[in-house]
């Protein structure tokens, strides 16, 4: 049987760990690259693209942009571009980088489990597969669900081993995660403070220093945050308002329209549920027996894993995208591995595991790496794809497909004739678009107000802050001296509640772009 021979080499391997981690740093890097320069979903793959430029030319998220996502990213992305030029290989490196770091995280929490290295390194392999290269290109989500778990080994290994270091990265994690996005670090948040709290009163009785760690870490990334809001003169009530409160409204809005059916709850997490069910008949064989301190120990460890794989999942079911957390199928993988072999120690066991393992791994590969469908390119002939560098230079080595009903030669060719009307239009102008690779391609020294347009970033009239929004985004608009909107397909519905009809004046170029002059409407 095939899981058995895997079984008996990963347990003979005599490689040493050095080349365990050559290989996943080649993983990582390869499969991000390769799927990276596949296809795009343009309001996704180029919002953080456009960020980062924003950045470049000195704009900042909540002072001069509106911006409900996270600010980290626009920020590592500027990083990126200073380091390797504003282009799409140091965009797929920054993604590249990220699925690196949780996958040598991954490596290294297997290790300090006791996990052989055979197995730590396979478990490892498949979160580099199933990590980043679903969508390639930096994404909000995935930043924040790979630091919330990073956050949450560190948390484990604290629990287990009591290392100071494990301490203090705990809340540095958690901090990048609420940075990157606001779920699910919020809930964890509440998870983690029991669970501390939980764990001083039963098996830290006499013992505070640990929480000198802790604060530590909190503190340093407080001083960090508050340093950049200082440096960058970003109004705190700005950061609250578009970072917290405003989310807050969404949220509510959106978990009211939640579907709880079975398919939404458990059939499409149902190998990650697998993947929970050894820890499951680990914690159940514990509930029977009287427990010693280890034994209370491991049990407090299977409940706190257990819940918070749960809040991963609700989490995944709040933002309704398409699911991105399957790379946690390797990580409960190796804690399955971890509490059974001590509980149990059954190859049985192993087998069903690493046969888990590789079924999930090779099925979400070939659905979302393959097929593409967290771009929405699963029912698109990727063959199609033509070179992104026809287009622009900038883009070279991106294969230039999108799930928009249109060939990509044709979108390719009304792109350039957009770029050649533009560029002719010697006034100040902004462009509002999915399309947000052009303002760098154009290298427009001004910026839309908006991170970017849709009905969950522009709030709408009835919203208590629509009309914070609409002075924020009139503002941008008078302080650049902007005179030119140009407007791609249907973004004009965003301005409706903004502008007078009667003070704009509106000219359809040709059926893809319309020019609005806005001069009476900020003067």
């Amino acid at each position: 049987m095939l899981q058995k021979k895997l079984i008996q080499s990963l347990n003979n391997v005599p490689f040493k760990k050095n080349y365990y981690i050559f290989f996943l740093i080649i993983s990582s890097i390869f499969f991000t690259f390769y799927y990276g320069f596949i296809g795009i979903f343009p309001i996704d793959s180029f919002l953080i693209y456009d960020a980062g430029y924003k950045l470049f030319n000195g704009y900042h998220p909540f002072r001069d942009y509106w911006s409900i996502t996270g600010p980290i990213l626009d920020y590592i992305q500027f990083v990126f571009f200073k380091l390797f030029g504003i282009n799409w290989f140091s965009y797929v490196l920054h993604a590249a980088t990220l699925n690196l770091f949780i996958t040598l995280i991954f490596f290294y929490f297997f290790i300090q489990l006791g996990i052989k290295t055979g197995y730590s390194f396979l478990y490892s392999i498949s979160a580099s597969i199933l990590a980043y290269p679903s969508v390639g290109t930096p994404f909000v989500d995935h930043h924040a669900v790979i630091f919330s778990i990073a956050s949450g080994i560190f948390l484990f290994l604290a629990f287990l081993k009591d290392k100071p270091v494990f301490w203090f990265l705990v809340p540095v994690f958690l901090f990048a995660s609420f940075l990157s996005k606001q779920i699910p670090s919020a809930y964890l948040l509440l998870l983690f403070l029991l669970f501390i709290l939980i764990f001083w009163i039963f098996f830290k009785t006499k013992n505070y220093k640990f929480f000198v760690y802790l604060i530590s870490g909190s503190i340093l990334s407080l001083f960090i945050f508050f340093l950049f809001i200082l440096i960058n003169k970003i109004p705190l009530h700005s950061f609250f308002i578009q970072y917290i409160f405003y989310p807050l409204e969404i949220g509510k809005d959106r978990s009211l329209s939640i579907n709880y059916n079975f398919n939404n709850v458990f059939s499409q997490f149902k190998f990650i549920y697998f993947s929970m069910i050894p820890l499951i008949f680990v914690l159940l064989r514990l509930t029977k027996n009287k427990l010693n301190l280890e034994m209370r120990k491991d049990y407090f460890l299977l409940i706190f894993t257990l819940l918070m794989i749960s809040i991963f999942i609700l989490g995944q079911i709040f933002t309704k995208n398409q699911i991105l957390i399957f790379f946690l199928i390797p990580f409960l993988i190796g804690v399955s591995h971890f509490f059974c072999n001590k509980y149990f120690n059954k190859k049985s066991i192993l087998i069903f595991l690493v046969s888990i393992l590789i079924i999930s791994t090779i099925k979400f590969h070939l659905r979302f790496n393959e097929n593409k469908k967290f771009m929405e390119l699963n029912n698109v002939d990727l063959n199609l794809a033509v070179k992104a560098e026809n287009f622009d230079k900038s883009l070279k080595g991106l294969k230039w497909i999108t799930p928009n009903n249109i060939s990509p030669a044709e979108e390719i060719e009304n792109l350039i004739e957009i770029k050649e009307i533009i560029l002719s239009d010697k006034t100040k102008k902004i462009i509002i678009t999915d399309y947000q690779i052009f303002p760098s391609i154009l290298k427009l020294r001004n910026i839309a107000p908006n991170k970017w347009f849709d009905s969950m970033s522009v709030p709408s009239r009835d919203n208590k802050y629509f009309n914070t929004y609409k002075n924020f985004f009139i503002e941008s608009l008078r302080s650049q001296k902007i005179k030119t909107l140009f407007i791609l397909n249907d973004k004009e519905r965003y301005l409706k509640n903004i502008f007078d009809n009667d003070c704009y004046i509106k000219e359809n170029i040709n059926k893809n772009l319309s020019k609005i002059t806005i001069e009476k409407c900020i003067n």
